[in-house]
């Protein structure tokens, strides 16, 4: 089996493509492979496989073998991936995802190379039961949570997959190993969730880390990205475009207002390919 490592900001992933289907031993495969010891290391194993809807379509397995409904730094590896592996000629082209449906994707081309990806990420959901959140209300905005006697304030955002924003006061150096895996198995989101922990520096800027769901502390997440964004823009605290800078680098995300649609902007690298 040929394969390609990748990854978006640091977050890295082991793509194959080829394949019609997803493998029945997909799950115990991605805890195999991405295995940083035993294995070739990796946040996630992605599949680019045929689409009766898209260009292409893309399944994501987690480095603990569940299923992501989406994720904003592999769908940037897939885009690239199939323009620089000559899959495709086009510029804009369509990539079909398990959560959030057919999302369209532009690519920025520099002598036959994909320097940069831009993916619209469809509309944000808000709706607490939705999300999924155990919270019934239209929006989940800066609402409580108890963790070990802490109390935190969340406000929760689905890009396809669940998220939910916290502020902190210093989110570069906070004890992501402490809350995340609390917060992300809390009763409270009954899918489990992606936790982001956000620090506002202005209008135009967030920091933020991420700790994924399936996966743990990962450098860069572009679902979380354009959560934090969403999160902000309900909170009052940032304009509708930002920069989100995470551990891996910078994400550009837009809430557009007219379409209601987040565009996530960022790149994409291809690390070395080989055979399992």
């Amino acid at each position: 089996m040929e394969f390609t490592k990748m990854h978006g900001l640091g977050n890295d992933f082991v793509v194959i493509a080829g394949e019609q289907e997803l493998p029945a031993n997909a799950a115990e495969l991605a805890v195999d492979v991405c295995n940083r010891f035993f294995g070739i290391g990796a946040d996630g194993l992605v599949y680019i496989l045929p689409s009766e809807k898209a260009d292409f379509r893309m399944r994501i397995m987690n480095s603990d073998g569940s299923e992501a409904e989406q994720c904003g730094n592999a769908i940037r590896c897939v885009a690239k991936y199939v323009y620089d592996h000559k899959l495709t000629s086009q510029e804009e082209i369509t990539i079909e995802t398990l959560g959030a449906g057919v999302q369209k994707v532009q690519l920025t081309v520099d002598n036959g190379v994909v320097q940069k990806v831009r993916v619209d990420m469809g509309e944000p959901i808000l709706n607490g039961l939705q999300v999924p959140t155990t919270v019934d209300a239209e929006q989940v905005v800066e609402h409580p949570i108890e963790v070990d006697g802490q109390q935190f304030r969340f406000t929760a955002v689905s890009m396809g997959n669940p998220h939910c924003v916290i502020y902190v006061d210093d989110a570069v150096n906070f004890d992501l190993a402490q809350w995340g895996p609390k917060l992300e198995t809390h009763p409270m989101f009954p899918r489990k969730i992606n936790v982001e922990f956000v620090t506002v520096k202005s209008r135009s800027h967030t920091d933020m880390r991420v700790w994924e769901r399936g996966a743990g502390p990962t450098l860069a997440c572009g679902t979380g990205a354009c959560a934090t964004v969403v999160a902000s823009v309900l909170n009052g605290l940032t304009d509708r475009t930002a920069t989100v800078s995470l551990k891996g680098g910078d994400l550009l995300i837009e809430w557009n207002e007219t379409d209601n649609h987040v565009y996530m902007t960022g790149p994409a690298a291809e690390v070395y390919r080989g055979s399992l």
